[in-house]
């Protein structure tokens, strides 16, 4: 095997949001740059995570939209059962997939980085060794960006293979299972079981803790809950799943009594969430302190070894790809000489269930335990006529503010497509808004984004239209 070496300044491993947004913007800079990435650029998110899976769940959305017109329908609409050819919704995904990666591969060589297609092998803190076509490129670097993402978390009872599926399975199906049978009530399992359910599929949830989505707080998941039970998703709370049934056709699952009972399904997607890609390319031998499984990083994304950074799921949570990309252009700012530290005042998170989840900043939970005296009101989406003519008229928009001086610290929502209002919530806690200034801005009517208004009023006891 031949070995030719060459040299560059960055040296990114892995093309995922993080990766190549930190190539893109180290181009810019005048850094010369080399990205290695075995698979294809955009990594999770791109391919096989973000952008396939609101994809599916458009497409879930307007199959399920077309059927409940097929009978008596309120607004009048009248048409035949509709028919869905999922070889056809998956070859559309791909092709939306496919339009982006594309994207981010010119974007890449416009800025002057250069991708390396192979898996790198870590030799030290400032060499790689990537093979291609049978020959080995060994890289030399003054600096090393780890932004190697997170996989699905496999239960070794439930090992992914033959029916039982991860979130990659999952988003390009070559049929629809008669029965799906989802392990976890997270955003990843919720988010495609209801689009699955809403393709037509039956589906049931099982979840070990009390109620779905628990890791948010309870007003926020009971509009979801009440959605998985008007569209027919059967949820099993409190109970786990030891394994398969004997004859590998379903699950076994056990409830809080430590009942014991057999699903049948002829499929089981497993998702109890995501842990960071740490093997397979010597990054233990670098030694970097760790922070249990992820990297320990500062605030400028540095980790124990100098010149050496992470960025993304590889540093723990909150794993979002909108976190990695904002981190990878912050360490190409740094190396480039600007004076940089990653200290957002709020991370947006969203669940696009049915309906939609979004939380900026501090819950009024978080906001006692840390001690914080806030003042806090909804607005609900059944009082707000944009909502109402969506037919979307479950949820509602949460403020917290600090009682003291109303500088807004969190936002929350669920409703339908809440999500396009997560860049308003974030932008006012990111410029130091007040509650009087939400509430004196003109919001256009009728629109969702009216609810964040009135909330606003309401925090200061004068809300108009409830």
């Amino acid at each position: 095997m031949a070995v030719t070496t060459e040299s560059t300044t960055l040296l990114v491993i892995g093309g995922g949001p993080g990766g190549y947004v930190a190539a893109i913007r180290a181009g810019q800079l005048g850094i010369p740059t080399v990205l290695v990435e075995g698979g294809e650029l955009g990594g999770t998110c791109l391919n096989i995570g973000c952008i396939p899976s609101k994809a599916l769940i458009h497409a879930a959305d307007a199959f399920h939209q077309a059927a409940s017109h097929a009978g008596e329908s309120p607004l009048g609409i009248r048409a035949g059962a509709p028919t869905i050819d999922v070889t056809q919704t998956v070859a559309w995904k791909d092709g939306i997939v496919k339009r982006l990666t594309g994207g981010v591969g010119a974007l890449l060589k416009k800025n002057g980085a250069t991708v390396v297609r192979g898996w790198a092998r870590i030799l030290d803190g400032k060499t790689v060794e990537v093979e291609t076509g049978g020959d080995a490129l060994r890289i030399r670097c003054e600096h090393l960006l780890l932004a190697t993402g997170s996989t699905p978390v496999e239960l070794p009872f439930l090992p992914f293979g033959g029916n039982v599926v991860s979130s990659t399975e999952a988003l390009a199906p070559a049929s629809l299972p008669e029965h799906l049978v989802v392990v976890g009530a997270g955003y990843i399992g919720l988010e495609l079981g209801i689009a699955y359910r809403k393709l037509g599929a039956r589906v049931t949830v099982v979840e070990a803790a009390g109620r779905v989505l628990p890791a948010y707080d309870d007003d926020l998941a009971k509009p979801v809950a009440a959605s998985l039970k008007r569209l027919g998703v059967t949820v099993h709370l409190e109970s786990s799943v030891p394994g398969l049934a004997d004859d590998g056709r379903g699950v076994r699952m056990k409830n809080g009594g430590g009942e014991e009972s057999v699903l049948a399904a002829d499929r089981i997607l497993v998702a109890v969430g995501r842990r960071p890609r740490t093997d397979g390319y010597g990054l233990e031998s670098l030694l970097l302190d760790m922070n249990g499984r992820h990297v320990r990083i500062d605030n400028q994304c540095r980790t124990s070894m100098r010149n050496v950074w992470a960025i993304g799921d590889l540093t723990g949570e909150p794993m979002l790809a909108h976190r990695a990309m904002a981190q990878g252009e912050m360490v190409a700012e740094i190396i480039a000489g600007k004076r940089r530290h990653f200290t957002p005042a709020a991370i947006p998170a969203v669940c696009f269930t049915d309906p939609e989840v979004v939380v900026v900043g501090m819950t009024p939970q978080e906001a006692a335990t840390l001690g914080v005296d806030c003042v806090t009101a909804s607005f609900p989406f059944s009082a707000n006529g944009r909502a109402m003519t969506l037919e979307a008229t479950d949820g509602f928009v949460r403020v917290v503010a600090r009682r003291d001086n109303h500088v807004i610290v969190g936002w929350q929502a669920v409703g339908g497509a809440v999500s396009e209002l997560s860049a308003a919530f974030v932008q006012s806690i990111e410029m130091g808004a007040l509650l009087e200034d939400v509430g004196g801005t003109i919001h256009a009517h009728p629109t969702l984004s009216e609810a964040m208004q009135e909330a606003a009023l309401r925090a200061l006891g004068r809300a108009l239209h409830i």
